[in-house]
């Protein structure tokens, strides 16, 4: 499912809702996550699971067009744990 979809099966599933109030509530929705991720924190929605960052140290790499090496810098990245509730309804 992308964006798109879950915009329209939320406006289809709330008539009181237009499909551009819909987006917005949408799309603050998934800033407000980026944007604690952003800061270290991290987000937990109950049932289905919690988002957080880890942190990548540098390392060397390697092109795999041409197999030079390549210096990687320290970052951190997304990480998604799913909740109990969410690894069952997956595991039925």
């Amino acid at each position: 499912m992308i964006r798109s979809e879950l915009v329209q099966k939320l406006a289809a599933e709330n008539s009181g809702l237009s499909v551009k109030d819909v987006e917005h509530i949408v799309d603050v929705f998934f800033d407000e996550i980026s944007a604690r991720l952003a800061n270290g924190g991290r987000v937990e929605l109950r049932g289905f699971g919690a988002f957080s960052t880890r942190a990548r140290s540098a390392r060397t790499g390697r092109n795999p067009r041409t197999g030079t090496a390549v210096d990687v810098d320290a970052k951190r990245v997304p990480y998604f744990k799913p909740g109990k509730e969410m690894r069952e309804r997956l595991n039925m």
